[in-house]
């Protein structure tokens, strides 16, 4: 029987249209990315964490988590494509998620879901009639993407191999941080959720930085 999965997490970018850096933006009681990641334990075995801009800050603060790998992409100034290359390079199994730093509501049973219909295609959670994150991308995309060229976007090599839409009654699929005016929304709409069942953030230990222009 195959394994838990592997999960890709982007968090190599500049946050440019944020104007400050969102990683560590506070989201409920940890971060913005300390929530994304703990999201993805909770059904992965280990996120490989692709990082880039301020890299130093994040390999310090997860560097010592026994199910992070850190990845540092020096070409990250290139565009997300380069950090997914750099991610998926370092995935071994038959199976493996791809998701983003910057959405911190996913939870976990979005990615039990996307795993239940693993198969010889991609998979990508729908919501409303669109697609949203993670997508899940069985071993033969591997080769697919390290050949690809450095000017190519994921998109289009998925819908090139083939890939199916998993219905997930989750509009956090779609919810990703890249302007002020998206992240005070989302800030608004979760703090009028419940929080998860007290079982304990892996990360409410660490602290926010007081920084993070």
């Amino acid at each position: 029987m195959e394994s838990r999965p592997e999960c890709v997490m982007l968090a190599a970018g500049l946050s440019s249209r944020m104007g400050t850096w969102k990683m560590m933006l506070p989201w409920r009681e940890t971060t913005l990315l300390d929530s994304a990641i703990e999201n993805a334990l909770g059904f992965c075995k280990r996120v490989i964490l692709v990082t880039g801009h301020r890299a130093e800050e994040l390999h310090v603060r997860y560097g010592g988590h026994p199910q992070v790998t850190l990845a540092y992409n020096p070409d990250f100034h290139d565009g997300m494509f380069s950090s997914v290359v750099c991610g998926v390079m370092q995935t071994r199994g038959e199976h493996f998620f791809v998701s983003l730093g910057d959405m911190p509501g996913i939870p976990p049973s979005v990615y039990a879901r996307l795993w239940e219909a693993r198969g010889d295609k991609c998979v990508v959670p729908e919501f409303g009639s669109y697609r949203g994150h993670p997508a899940l991308l069985p071993a033969a995309m591997r080769g697919i993407i390290l050949a690809a060229p450095p000017e190519a976007t994921l998109k289009p090599l998925l819908d090139d191999f083939g890939r199916v839409s998993i219905a997930v009654a989750e509009p956090a699929i779609h919810e990703d941080v890249d302007t002020p005016a998206q992240y005070l929304e989302l800030c608004a709409i979760r703090s009028r959720q419940p929080l998860p069942a007290a079982t304990g953030s892996r990360f409410s230990h660490l602290k926010i930085p007081d920084h993070i222009s």
